[in-house]
């Protein structure tokens, strides 16, 4: 059985990868309006491309940019927190040079950082586009 999942950021949606053809089918309409010869097959290639290296994007950032809570472990990226190594999540400074979780030297653009403090009394940074909701949930786990 899977634990319930508490808190989720997902890194990216995968809507980014319907642009590369949206860009596409306009480029195709302009030339279709226009006087010349219309070139589908190339418009189609170029929908191809841009929408496979959308994919790649996309599929890296939810890989390395996700968020997940569930009772029993925290994940970051590519880091896996038990829940039970978490001693405090409210009040806790966050010292300089503290280590952030998820496998990177900087919490990702665009995101807020969370000081935590470990059972051995290490502080490190987690981060969400939302850490107060997360340092909520992380809260409630923590002070059970």
């Amino acid at each position: 059985m899977t634990d319930p999942v508490l808190y989720s950021e997902p890194g990216s949606s995968w809507w980014p990868v319907l642009w590369g053809p949206a860009f596409a089918a306009a480029g195709l309409l302009v030339e279709l309006v226009s006087p010349g010869p219309a070139h589908p097959v190339m418009w189609a290639l170029v929908g191809g491309a841009l929408a496979a290296a959308a994919a790649v994007w996309v599929h890296g950032r939810r890989r390395l940019v996700s968020v997940r809570l569930t009772p029993s472990e925290l994940v970051l990226g590519r880091e896996h927190l038990d829940v039970d190594r978490i001693s405090a999540v409210a009040e806790v400074g966050a010292p300089v040079g503290a280590r952030v979780l998820g496998g990177s030297w900087t919490a990702p653009k665009g995101t807020g950082e969370l000081p935590i403090r470990l059972t051995d009394d290490e502080v490190v940074l987690a981060w969400a586009k939302h850490p107060e909701p997360l340092r909520a949930a992380l809260s409630r786990l923590v002070e059970e």
